[in-house]
């Protein structure tokens, strides 16, 4: 005995008989195994006492108790009296029976004098009315569920089977362009793993990124909604610096004490693009080509002031890739696995940029790194990223830069 079967026994003794009948705990008792609660021959065992009881305990002033033994259940059932002890045991844990055996382990009614059953040991279902409400909106609730995650599933592998179609029969679509397609695709099948087995929720989010794909491999105009939204996000985002109660917006990302050289305005970056695959002199962080500055030159921290909301700004694909809006630095660095996973970069690559930039500054990086794979300026996201650490450990790294630059890049084409 436990304080929760106690509990349930008191929640048994105050049913209101006559409300459910027979026929509704029966159909309840069959469909429960979709909640979790309990198996199939838990629901098999639970049908049977159901039905051993007669329909008139089921209505008022009667008492649907049943008095079998574990031999008689397990015959009925076809398992063994040790599984029907256990499997009961279970039951009572659950709250979906409760027990009360004499001090032999018999079970017999006690009747009144005209016959009628008032008490006795044995398998209480009073516990299945109290709780019937409950049970039943668990059952329609795992139903619906269901129903969602088979409808995901089908609109998840029509998107894939299209995908593949149009990445097969399209003409105009050069061979690298249809590599990086299919690269990406896998990279999508790949995070959501066995599609029978994922949430509805994952199936929607690769679903939608599937789509994405097909409408530029197809070179379809972007959706009016989606440049809504960054519109809509760029007007929400903080100020970088605010002052005596009042934010001054301002592009700048290092201190007045830094030299004007390293003072520019986001809007002065260069929005031009070269083919794609290219991440030289026209990506934000000028030249991250190894031969461009001294490895032993001495060591110098650049001055970083950027706010998260400028990096969200900065970086649409999160929310084109599926990835739910960070809202703490500590939210964007759990990122950091999956957009490596999506671009690419290995672990290696990751834990150096870690260890030289910190976790946040790595996390940024990875994120510059992202947005630009997806706007197909750097074919190799991970030497990409070992370029920004080597440049990190020397001190010229700007990060505070790129994020400006691409923010400013993204505002202008939304309002384009």
């Amino acid at each position: 005995m436990t304080s929760q079967r106690a509990e349930y026994r008191r929640l048994a003794q105050s049913a209101e008989v006559g409300v459910v009948t027979r026929g509704q705990l029966a159909v309840l008792a069959h469909n429960l195994p979709c909640t979790g609660l309990i198996n199939a021959t838990e629901s098999h065992l639970l049908v049977t006492l159901i039905n051993t009881a007669p329909g008139e305990a089921f209505e008022k002033a009667g008492r649907p108790i049943i008095f079998k033994s574990n031999q008689q259940l397990a015959f009925e059932i076809n398992r063994s009296a040790g599984r029907v002890s256990r499997m009961l045991s279970s039951l009572f844990d659950t709250g979906l029976v409760t027990m009360q055996d004499s001090g032999n382990y018999k079970r017999y009614p006690v009747r009144s004098a005209g016959g009628l059953i008032v008490d006795g040991c044995g398998i209480d279902l009073r516990i299945l009315i109290v709780r019937y409400r409950e049970l039943d909106d668990l059952v329609r609730q795992a139903k619906a569920e269901k129903a969602t995650a088979r409808a995901a599933l089908r609109r998840y592998s029509g998107a894939l089977r299209n995908l593949r179609y149009v990445l097969a029969t399209v003409a105009d679509l050069s061979e690298r362009a249809r590599a990086r397609q299919e690269a990406r695709l896998e990279r999508v099948v790949a995070l959501v793993g066995t599609a029978a087995k994922a949430s509805s929720g994952v199936l929607r989010r690769a679903t939608a990124l599937v789509e994405w794909f097909i409408e530029r491999v197809l070179h379809l105009p972007r959706r009016p909604q989606v440049a809504a939204e960054a519109e809509a996000e760029a007007e929400e985002s903080t100020c970088t610096y605010a002052e005596n109660d009042m934010h001054k917006q301002t592009t700048t990302p290092d201190p007045i004490v830094n030299s004007n050289e390293n003072r520019r305005s986001a809007t002065a970056e260069q929005l031009s693009l070269l083919n794609a695959g290219s991440a030289s002199q026209w990506a934000y962080e000028t030249s991250l080509g190894r031969g461009s500055y001294q490895i032993n030159q001495p060591k110098r921290l650049p001055h970083v002031v950027v706010a998260l909301q400028d990096v969200l700004r900065a970086i649409p694909a999160l929310r084109t890739y599926g990835f739910t809006l960070p809202r703490t630095w500590a939210d964007l660095a759990r990122l950091v696995p999956q957009m490596c996973c999506i671009t690419g970069i290995s672990d290696d690559a990751r834990r150096c940029a870690v260890a030289q930039m910190g976790e946040q500054q790595a996390a940024v990086a990875i994120a510059v790194t992202l947005q630009k794979f997806d706007r197909q300026e750097v074919s190799s996201p991970g030497g990409y990223l070992r370029a920004m650490t080597d440049r990190a450990a020397a001190g010229e790294l700007h990060l505070a830069r790129s994020v400006f630059g691409l923010a400013a890049r993204n505002l202008m084409e939304t309002m384009n």
